[in-house]
């Protein structure tokens, strides 16, 4: 799917890519990397057409989606402005 008609599904369930993101548990930044490639991966413009038909029908996704709420974290820094993972000890390497 073209990147521009996912973000008119998104627009028509009423998200953003920031609240899709998250409701799918995956990072804002990965979905919009996607606009450099033009296109959407199918299983996730799959989520996209679903979830806005089904908001158009008055369906409650949420409740849907929560039975299979993602069980990690995102990948990518925990907080802003710190790159992945912990400090690495210091290293005792005198000669």
């Amino acid at each position: 799917m073209p990147y521009t008609e996912f973000l008119g599904e998104l627009e028509r369930a009423g998200f953003s890519v920031r609240g899709f993101a998250h409701l799918i548990g995956m990072n804002p930044n990965s979905i919009t990397n996607y606009a450099s490639r033009g296109d959407v991966p199918q299983h996730i413009a799959l989520v996209a057409v679903l979830v806005a038909e089904m908001a158009a029908c008055a369906v409650d996704y949420r409740s849907a989606i929560a039975k299979v709420a993602p069980t990690r974290k995102p990948r990518g820094a925990t907080q802003r402005g710190q790159f992945g993972g912990d400090r690495q000890a210091n290293l005792d390497l005198q000669s």
